[in-house]
């Protein structure tokens, strides 16, 4: 099997070259003969082997976008790791225990579900008892099998993860530099975490898995390593591991403390798990950890420097971060010389000063931080002005740790970045206003607040004058604005960049409260929080911020300028309390975008699983035997086809798209 697998691999890899060669680049470096005997190879072993990977030719993994991801609860909690950082302690749990080492990769835990040999469902580690439903992105990931051969339920737990190199590929081609991902495991979580999946394909994410959960009916002979091996039978790539005793340790570290310099892709350490699985599981678990395993972390390298500035950062929110400057030293092969210190709190733990030697390393082997200061003169002067705006910033405290903002609420820090998502597709929808355009206007006094961009005509003159602002563009702004009156409250809402409230949750919000603009500025924490799919996070941040007399102002002036319309209207609300899952292939609509659009103005939900508050499931083939209509025959829910559902919708299927 292994040897097979590794076949349809290669063929997956030749064939996709091909196909990007000839349809993107316009070049043909395989002629149609070759390409269709290795695609009728291909075709033929994933029959012999029931195993489908995800980027196969053979399938077309269609791209879907989702307003939210669905939380859901773990079949068994997930812990932590204990960890120790030396080695002696980790020889001391192995003993005399055969014992499997691996990496500890850096990304994102994931938990797949199998059944009938086909997966069924991707949920994220969350907080280790909830986690968040990512199926459609796990569909398009690099590596995962769509099909295997075992045809039981398989539920298996694995890192999702994104290599150095397509790390710095997509940082290359992101100009703005705070807009750069500070590692790729920030990179994978919001990647794997996207609402569109075309998003997550494009960034090339590969999952390795590390531990079977469960199998029902299939004998693991009591054995991790035998575990692994099957998952290796079944089409999974699984972390790289080598088996130990406490007197074998020291050669297979040595092997992983030499490969880690080389390694494409992250890790922060090792883990050990005892092969014995009875005896494992007859250890139980602490509090925090269970006892059969535990986490090696690498020691980290430090340097010695000195401090020689701090620079104080401003972002949207108005808070300032402390940056620390300092002579470059060499660490894990690269140069560095700057460190967030994070917040107030910090600098004054550290008890900083300029001039002062300081301890360097990077947390994880990536993140430059300050380990410890040798000197803690602590002479640094926290700043009472904000370095852009030059107006007051104060030290808040808010759950024991001490931040710095800016107090003005007009600091061009802030406002770029507010009005960048105000400007933005989801939001307005205000075409001709980049971010670079948006600080020239507010360079020159155009705009202080959201309802100015409405009033820009005014300078006209002096905007045609701008350098790569002509007539042309004057005018094409001019026509964007008038097209951005039309709107509807939602948009609105999600555009004044509120804390924690994305377009999905404005919504449902404007939804619940009949798109009544007053009402939602009137409405209490507890009332918002009773919505279905609000929490009292988002229920607190919308009630503040209306009642800031200062808010509610500029929302009146930016109002005068718009002309609001309702998404639906109360009679047309036959969905609402109804739960959708749309799957295959679509012929009245152009896309499921459109479908869901007609559903959502009805005043139901499209969500991407089948579970027990799903109402209806959307398939032309109402006979097949994919998971969703398997699940859907499980639990008992009608399945549609286009026409069914339109008429339940009130259309006529003719007239639809």
């Amino acid at each position: 099997m292994d040897t097979a697998l590794q076949q349809m691999k290669d063929l997956v890899k030749k064939l996709n070259e091909a196909a990007k060669a000839y349809y993107q680049e316009d070049r043909e470096i395989m002629d149609n003969r070759e390409y269709d005997e290795l695609y009728d190879r291909l075709e033929k072993m994933e029959k012999e082997t029931g195993i489908v990977l995800a980027d196969s030719p053979t399938v077309n993994v269609g791209y879907e976008a989702v307003d939210s991801l669905p939380k859901e609860n773990h079949e068994t909690p997930m812990l932590s790791l204990d960890k120790t950082k030396d080695r002696e302690v980790l020889r001391e749990f192995i003993g005399s225990h055969k014992t499997l080492l691996s990496w500890k990769m850096d990304g994102l835990t994931i938990v797949l579900t199998y059944d009938g040999g086909e997966l069924e469902k991707a949920v994220t580690r969350g907080n280790g008892v909830v986690g968040e439903i990512i199926t459609n992105n796990a569909r398009v990931f690099r590596n995962i099998p769509l099909k295997i051969p075992f045809q039981g339920r398989l539920v298996l737990r694995g890192e999702a993860i994104i290599s150095y190199s397509d790390f710095e590929r997509i940082n290359r081609s992101i100009e703005d530099v705070d807009a750069k991902y500070k590692n790729p495991r920030n990179l994978c979580s919001g990647s794997v975490r996207q609402l569109n999946n075309q998003v997550t394909a494009s960034r090339n994410v590969y999952f390795y898995a590390f531990s079977l959960v469960s199998a029902p009916g299939e004998d693991m002979h009591n054995s991790r390593e035998y575990q692994m091996e099957w998952l290796k039978k079944q089409g999974f790539d699984v972390v790289e591991y080598r088996i130990v005793t406490a007197d074998t340790l020291d050669g297979a570290m040595d092997y992983f403390a030499s490969a880690i310099e080389k390694n494409d892709f992250p890790s922060d350490g090792l883990v050990a798990l005892y092969d014995d699985i009875a005896y494992g599981e007859s250890l139980g678990t602490t509090a925090k950890f269970p006892r059969n395993s535990l986490a090696f972390k690498w020691a980290d390298e430090t340097r010695e420097t000195t401090l020689r500035e701090i620079e104080w950062s401003p972002s949207r929110t108005g808070l300032i971060n402390p940056i620390a400057v300092f002579d470059p030293v060499e660490l894990e092969g690269t140069t560095v010389s700057r460190a967030s210190v994070h917040n107030v709190s910090i600098v004054k733990e550290l008890e900083l000063g300029i001039g002062d030697t300081i301890q360097v390393y990077k947390a994880n082997m990536i993140i430059p931080q300050i380990a410890e200061n040798l000197t803690r003169s602590g002479d640094l002067k926290i700043p009472d002005i904000c370095p852009v705006c030059g107006k007051e910033a104060r030290v808040i405290k808010e759950n024991e740790v001490e931040s710095l903002y800016c107090m003005n609420p007009d600091c061009v820090a802030k406002k770029i970045k507010a009005f960048t998502l105000f400007v933005s597709r989801d939001a307005m929808n205000i075409d001709g206003l980049s971010e670079a355009t948006l600080e020239k206007f507010i360079a020159r006094g155009f705009i202080h607040n959201f309802g100015d961009i409405f009033e820009i005509g005014k300078y006209r003159d002096e905007i045609v004058s701008m350098e790569g602002f002509g007539e042309k563009s004057f005018e094409n702004l001019m026509d964007s604005l008038e097209k951005a009156r039309e709107t509807t409250p939602a948009k609105v809402i999600y555009s004044l960049g509120i804390a924690n409230i994305g377009l999905a949750n404005a919504k449902v919000i404007c939804r619940h409260f009949g798109d009544d603009l007053d009402k939602i500025r009137r409405a209490g924490e507890e009332e918002i929080s009773a919505i279905d799919g609000i929490g009292p996070v988002i229920a607190r941040s919308l009630a503040e911020y209306f009642r800031n007399e200062e808010n509610n102002r500029k929302l009146d002036h930016l109002l005068a300028h718009l002309h609001l319309h309702s998404e639906e209207t109360a009679e047309e609300q036959s969905f609402a309390g109804m739960n959708f899952v749309i799957t295959g292939s679509l012929e009245h609509f152009s896309n499921r975008s459109k479908a869901k659009a007609l559903i959502e103005s009805l005043g139901g939900k499209v969500t991407g699983s089948v579970t027990g508050k799903t109402s209806y499931l959307i398939n032309n083939d109402k006979t097949s035997g994919s998971s969703k209509n398997k699940k859907a025959a499980e639990l008992g829910i009608p399945v549609l086809s286009e026409e069914e559902f339109l008429k339940l919708a009130g259309r006529d299927p003719k007239e639809s798209e």
